[in-house]
């Protein structure tokens, strides 16, 4: 292959690479499925090295190499077509020069819906999780009336780059304030998970776990970055809850975990529809997406719920995210067209992690006495959230090969034998062995 061709493909991995993290990937998951792309391109030593903040990649060892920036995270509906772009690609569907083009064009690509129509997702999604999380009349409207401040000073910070960089401190101020206005006129009880919903969508949940799943799987350099920005953020966050608790004259009492329960059964069921709704409106996922979305996010509330009454929330957080990776993972089995990574995000929000950092990052702050039982806490279920998603994905693959396998053999079988494939070759049989291994 001559220069210009081998920069051709370095330049199509490079902007695939970073497209996949910016989907939210774990960094090894990247790096075993852009070479699974590069082998496909028949460039099997094909060297890698990814981070959260850009891509690196040469096609052998002693090759020129190449580098791309990863410029800003991607919606759900882009992240569908990032996996699209990687799955014509393994399949010889689309040439590197297109496949480039468009992984290009999504980054100007506008949102589905308009803003507007964005800005109620964002409601009906705290609504959800507060139906979940603090089911309660009070708790519940107010928990929307202050997701509806958080989504102006979201659209503000857009425009002005300090609001921007302050945005978690800001948001959690003037939310904290709100709620705990409400608490100290007697109109709500339990303020710290009142004020957590209309702050789930910023929460870097996802980030901490995603971090704790590459240093699991040996990436230290990425998992260490991620985990020390997630950290950081909820440190901020926790800083503008704070500094709005010292304004008022609340009792200890009122600023602890307390989960107000006055709605019935139907309210979680309620919340989950309504938080797949705004995903849908917030996101942009396509539409055929969205009864799957619900199906996973069914699931890992399901086997939560299921371990929280057994057992306490470790082994929830550990079945929920077992649940959701395997999960998301069977569903791109049964239906290869539906990206696993856009089903399963979503399901970060009802696992809440960065909810359960932020609400003991608080009470440590508040309550220093309690400091060791805290920290221990959050430290283990974040955890155990990411061991679940280990074991869920490692149970998940080797399903899936199998189930491939039996279905490649019950299509084979079902030709003639004038019409069945003749005997590969040994390099061409490993060739389409390595595209069978789970990603």
């Amino acid at each position: 292959m001559d220069e210009q061709a081998a920069q051709g493909v370095r330049t199509l991995l490079v902007h695939l690479g970073t497209a996949m993290v910016a989907t939210g990937q774990p960094i090894n998951e990247v790096e075993d499925e852009l070479a699974e792309v590069a082998l496909a391109l028949g460039h099997p030593d094909a060297q890698i090295a990814a981070g959260p903040t850009g891509v690196t990649l040469s096609l052998a060892s002693g090759a020129p190499s190449t580098y791309e920036a990863v410029t800003a995270g991607l919606r759900l509906d882009q992240s569908a077509q990032v996996r699209g772009i990687r799955r014509d690609l393994l399949l010889g569907l689309v040439d590197p020069a297109t496949a480039v083009s468009r992984l290009l064009a999504l980054h100007h690509q506008p949102p589905r819906y308009p803003v507007w129509l964005a800005n109620l997702g964002w409601v009906a999604t705290a609504v959800g999780i507060a139906l979940i999380l603090q089911p309660g009349w009070r708790n519940v409207a107010l928990s929307a009336v202050a997701s509806v401040v958080v989504v102006g000073l979201f659209r503000l910070a857009q425009r002005f780059r300090l609001l921007a960089t302050l945005l978690p401190v800001v948001a959690a101020f003037v939310v904290a304030c709100l709620v705990f206005a409400a608490a100290d006129l007697g109109l709500v009880e339990g303020p710290l998970r009142t004020l957590l919903p209309p702050l789930a969508v910023l929460l870097p949940g996802a980030l901490i776990v995603t971090a704790m799943a590459e240093l699991a799987a040996g990436d230290m350099i990425a998992g260490s970055s991620r985990l020390t920005f997630g950290l950081v953020q909820v440190l901020l966050f926790t800083l503008g809850i704070v500094g709005a608790s010292r304004l008022f004259d609340l009792p200890a009492s009122a600023l602890q975990n307390v989960r107000v329960a006055e709605l019935g059964w139907w309210a979680a069921p309620v919340g989950l529809v309504l938080i797949c709704v705004g995903i849908g409106l917030l996101e942009s996922p396509p539409v055929r997406l969205l009864p799957w979305i619900l199906l996973v996010l069914v699931l890992a509330f399901g086997a939560q719920s299921l371990g929280q009454h057994y057992s306490g929330p470790v082994l929830g957080s550990f079945l929920g995210a077992v649940a959701a990776s395997t999960g998301s993972y069977l569903v791109e089995a049964f239906v290869p067209d539906l990206p696993r990574l856009v089903v399963f995000l979503p399901s970060f929000w009802l696992l809440v992690p960065g909810s359960l950092g932020v609400l003991s990052a608080t009470q440590l702050a508040l309550d220093p006495g309690g400091a060791t039982a805290t920290v221990l806490g959050v430290v283990t279920v974040v955890s155990t959230l990411a061991l679940g998603l280990l074991v869920g994905t490692a149970a998940a693959q080797s399903a899936r090969g199998a189930f491939r396998r039996a279905r490649r053999g019950r299509e084979r079988g079902q030709l003639p034998l004038d019409h069945r494939e003749p005997a590969l070759p040994p390099e061409t049989a490993d060739f389409r062995q390595s595209l069978d291994r789970p990603s």
